[in-house]
């Protein structure tokens, strides 16, 4: 018997507003609600507004769930220490360093923090962490406690006047002056200024019940309600990893250009796959995530990434059209001795499309990355 997706409490509002709704991750959610370019373009320029509620937040607490977190997570949040409000993104790993997550982490006490894992991956991460604390703990350490949030929604808005309407909207000018990875509690709101974009903007996680009449007010405000088309464009573009796609069990954080979030700085913390993980820094990563700008052509999610000569490099992990950009763009998992700059080619319905290497991201805030604004003239030229 087939499980109906499950719905988030915007359901109604998403079909009101014209949404065309796909089903993603066990979720139904928007696609778009009429252009996808429209969508990007908003965020891009002034601000939209995504339905994020198929992420999950999981609360972890207790006198021990610090030491806990530094375990079982590859970044060190020791970094958050006094920081109340402060958040972390990191990367959960498995013992052979595959990666098993990414999310990101707030400290909001001494003993208190908020991980937002991915949809694909709530169940699993909840009972991978409900274990991993188990045996932790043992007889000398108590467990955490690990408390689901099925009651909690989460909304996105994003882009350049993103943090103005919002402000606006909740009469709260003090999210103003709030830094990214920070966060401000209020009235059952949690306002996280994070995002999927590579644009400015807030996470408002609050409970089911008070998403409907924040977006209503937000979209009175101005802000455009955007879908998973716009979603993936944008956090393409601002070279951002989807999981099951850019990273899974079998790549390790440095074959996804995410070496950075490990930290093994303080030789006495033994985190979960810290042994694999250092082995490989030591040795290097045989592969590594590069981005890719397509002359002509979109490639798409497996397609064969070879060299001048025909040899082959590997293979792209996602791809798109790129609408800021106007051109096809794509990340790649290809051997690490391939050059930033090179030129390569990528097979696409039986014809090889010539792209350019880059380091991404593609787009950030508002306009392109260095490096990939000289490649394009590299391209037109």
């Amino acid at each position: 018997m087939t499980v109906a997706a499950r719905a988030t409490p915007l359901r109604a509002w998403h079909l009101a507003q014209g949404a065309r709704m796909v089903e993603f991750a066990d979720w139904e959610l928007p696609l778009h609600y009429g252009s996808q370019l429209a969508e990007h373009a908003a965020v891009r320029e002034a601000a939209g507004l995504f339905d994020v509620s198929h992420m999950r937040p999981l609360d972890v607490s207790g006198p021990q769930a610090r030491d806990f977190l530094r375990y079982a997570l590859a970044n060190d949040v020791a970094r958050l220490d006094g920081q109340d409000g402060k958040a972390l993104y990191t990367v959960m790993v498995q013992e052979d360093g595959g990666i098993l997550d990414d999310l990101i982490v707030t400290r909001r006490t001494a003993r208190e923090y908020r991980l937002v894992l991915n949809a694909a991956r709530a169940e699993s991460d909840t009972v991978h962490l409900r274990c991993l604390a188990r045996r932790w703990a043992g007889s000398q350490r108590a467990a955490p406690e690990i408390q689901e949030r099925p009651d909690l929604g989460i909304l996105a808005c994003q882009g350049p006047m993103a943090a103005r309407q919002l402000a606006a909207v909740l009469d709260f000018p003090e999210l103003l002056q709030r830094k990214p990875f920070s966060t401000l509690e209020r009235d059952q709101l949690f306002l996280s200024r994070t995002g999927y974009t590579g644009e400015d903007g807030f996470e408002i996680i609050a409970p089911g019940d008070r998403l409907l009449g924040l977006a209503d007010a937000l979209v009175a405000a101005g802000v455009k309600p955007a879908g998973l088309a716009a979603r993936d464009s944008l956090r393409l573009e601002a070279g951002l990893n989807l999981y099951g796609q850019d990273m899974t069990v079998a790549d390790s954080p440095a074959r996804s250009n995410l070496d950075w979030t490990v930290d093994l700085r303080d030789p006495e913390r033994e985190f979960l796959g810290r042994s694999a993980l250092a082995a490989e820094r030591a040795q290097g990563a045989r592969q590594a995530l590069r981005g890719l700008i397509l002359k002509d052509g979109i490639a798409r999610a497996g397609c064969a990434v070879s060299s001048r000569e025909g040899l082959p490099l590997g293979q792209v992990t996602s791809g798109l059209f790129a609408p800021s950009l106007r051109r096809g763009i794509a990340l790649a998992r290809l051997t690490s001795d391939t050059p930033l700059g090179a030129t390569v080619f990528v097979s696409l319905r039986g014809r090889e499309h010539v792209a350019l290497v880059v380091q991404p991201p593609f787009w950030r805030r508002g306009r392109p990355c260095h490096d990939v604004e000289e490649r394009i003239r590299e391209h037109d030229t």
